[in-house]
């Protein structure tokens, strides 16, 4: 039933030679992949507002230079990314520049960073999305955590489907969100151009503003950098591209930073133009949409697209993370069940600990995560500004032709991204300060999990210096519950081992049923010893272990090897183990942990 249920949910298995038809085109890898960016463009613009109207709406004229200004960011983040591409052409992005380039600590800061920064971006773009749906159905309101878990499910299962099976699904709700932007862009332009809107409704250009101080600006533009979130997910995810990867994936790199930079201008400036106030209420691409075609249908195409491309930004972490997490893998920093594909040839343990821990972190806040966005945003900027220094450290000792243009990019994208990271870190402590605990805990896990793996391995090492000793015969303990066929097949293949010695044991908890037992037992098997170990307090694992203890002690002695078989029936249905004890399963459990013990389980299936 289970194994039905998969295949109806994710589909038939695909043979490790079919992974390159689970590759991207760069059609849908623009649209897999660029959804968190491009879903930036609802609340980018709006983020800038929100800081100038602390001043007054005089001041929104200065949105248009701060749009500039992010813009350049964009820029030199698009070419410092592009180069990124065909230096790291097997993925990694900031993980991997960071590492080669800065060294492991800063490498693993970057790495973590990005792992947080994918659960939340999972998290807060479904809550986001969710909100937008309820706020048009009120009475969905109290579901808003159990709809953003079936959004989080659904995602997840997508993407176990595999890569082109959720990009041919989701790039669709993309373009559309693209198409209605535009849209909504060129009837605004066309509007004012024909003078249809009127020019009171904005300040001009220059207009001196009273109150107005570089922090505050920079405090605006640091806000509105939060609409390039999402940037670095292509460099990460390079090996999803059909060949040539790299250079297929510095193309959709460049068509997703113009798709960005003409949305978020375009909306920034009709914002301004229009004279758009943010209000708690109602968002800035709605009024815009509002003020433009009234509460008609591309309102509400508008509305809808929006919502969708909020929910579906959650899509860019299931690209990326999966990727970021076996690169950390195969460095052993992290678990390395990420590395392992799944049916689908996805790597379909990192889809799920992502969906899980976004779940979890949906639950935790009750699909309220708003005030996790600046924590959402610093996790990139930590990023963004150790893989920009560290490619101005690549081209500074490599100076490969035409280094110095190269190393001023990255310069100019260094210094931009440290400054938000740092106005982030002063404007909004009360709600970043988490990134000062979870980055040291996440560097303090991956070097215990490195450190456990390197200990591993140096024990499993044959040419360590772990002593070996020889095996003169094998004493084996099979513990006995009663004479029935489950016993009876265990004892014959014991027999069949040619052991040194075989013992039974059996664990009465009466004295006269330890009697009884003794005399049946001499009946039916008297050439196998049988040891009784009356249990007063009614437990079978303390004087069973004790005596194997025992035995090993003294087998160890004269080099023999302890092993003990443990019968156990198998019931025809799997639910049918509910009604039986589990003994044998809690003492092979108990028994795992005994040194120098063999635990072998010999079972007996039942027929009905």
């Amino acid at each position: 039933m289970v194994s039905s249920l998969k295949r109806l949910l994710i589909g038939r298995p695909l043979k490790s030679d079919q992974l390159g038809d689970q590759k991207l085109n760069k059609t849908k890898a623009l649209a897999i992949l660029s959804s968190d960016a491009l879903s930036s463009v609802a609340y980018g613009p709006e983020q800038i507002l929100i800081v100038l109207v602390t001043i007054s709406a005089a001041a929104f004229w200065y949105s248009i230079p701060i749009a500039i200004g992010v813009l350049i960011l964009l820029l030199a983040l698009i070419l410092s990314y592009r180069q990124i591409i065909f230096a790291y052409p097997h993925g990694g992005g900031a993980y991997i520049v960071s590492k080669e380039n800065l060294g492991l600590y800063p490498g693993l800061i970057a790495g973590g960073s990005l792992l947080v920064d994918y659960i939340l971006t999972v998290a807060v773009s479904v809550s986001a999305g969710t909100d937008a749906i309820t706020s048009a159905f009120p009475s969905l309101h109290a579901y808003n955590v159990i709809i953003a878990i079936l959004f989080v499910l659904l995602i997840t299962t997508l993407n176990l489907r595999g890569v082109t099976e959720s990009a041919s699904f989701l790039a669709y709700p993309v373009y559309l969100f693209v198409l209605s932007i535009f849209i909504l862009i060129g009837v605004g332009v066309f509007n004012i151009l024909t003078g249809h809107v009127s020019p009171t409704l904005h300040t001009p250009l220059g207009t001196p503003v009273a109150g107005i101080s570089l922090f505050l600006l920079l405090k605006a533009f640091s806000s509105g950098s939060s609409a390039l979130t999402g940037v670095e997910a292509i460099s990460n995810a390079i090996p999803n591209f059909k060949s040539p990867a790299p250079s297929n994936a510095a193309k959709t790199l460049v068509a997703m930073g113009s798709l960005l930079a003409v949305l978020f201008s375009g909306i920034v400036f009709l914002a301004y133009y229009y004279g758009i106030r943010p209000r708690e209420e109602v968002t800035v691409v709605s009024d815009i949409a509002e003020q433009i075609f009234g509460r008609g249908f591309m309102y509400y195409v508008i509305q809808g697209t929006t919502a969708l491309i909020l929910i579906l930004a959650a899509n860019t972490g299931y690209s990326a993370f999966p990727l970021l997490a076996v690169n950390l893998a195969k460095d052993k920093f992290i678990p390395r069940m990420f590395t392992a594909r799944g049916d689908r040839l996805g790597y379909s343990n990192g889809i799920g600990i992502l969906g899980l821990l976004s779940i979890l972190l949906i639950i935790a806040f009750k699909g309220r995560t708003e005030h996790l966005i600046p924590l959402y945003a610093i996790g990139v900027f930590i990023p963004f500004t150790l893989s920009q220094t560290g490619m101005m450290v690549r081209w500074f000792r490599q100076r490969p032709e035409g280094w110095v243009t190269k190393f001023i990019i990255n310069t100019t994208g260094a210094v931009i991204s440290f400054i938000v990271m740092m106005m982030f870190f002063l404007t909004k402590f009360v709600q970043v300060w988490p990134v000062l605990i979870f980055i040291p805990l996440i560097l303090l896990l991956f070097h215990r999990i490195r450190k456990h793996y390197e200990s591993v391995a140096d024990q499993l090492r044959i040419s360590s210096c772990e002593p070996s000793f020889p095996i003169e015969g094998n004493i084996i303990i099979v513990p006995v519950a009663g004479i029935t066929h489950v016993v009876e097949n265990s004892l014959k293949y014991a027999k069949s081992l040619n052991a040194y010695q075989i013992i039974a044991v059996h664990v009465p908890f009466e004295r006269e049923d330890e009697l009884a037992f003794e005399a049946k037992w001499k009946n039916w098997q008297p050439d196998i010893r049988l040891v009784s170990l009356y249990s007063p307090y009614r437990s079978i694992l303390h004087p069973l272990t004790k005596f194997i203890d025992t035995v090993q002690h003294k087998a160890s002695e004269s080099n023999y090897q302890v092993s003990v078989i443990v019968p156990q029936f198998i019931p025809k249905k799997g639910w049918h183990n509910i009604l039986h004890n589990q003994s044998s399963l809690l003492l092979r459990t108990h028994l795992l942990y005994r040194r120098n013990v063999i635990i072998t389980t010999v079972p007996y299936h039942l027929k009905k």
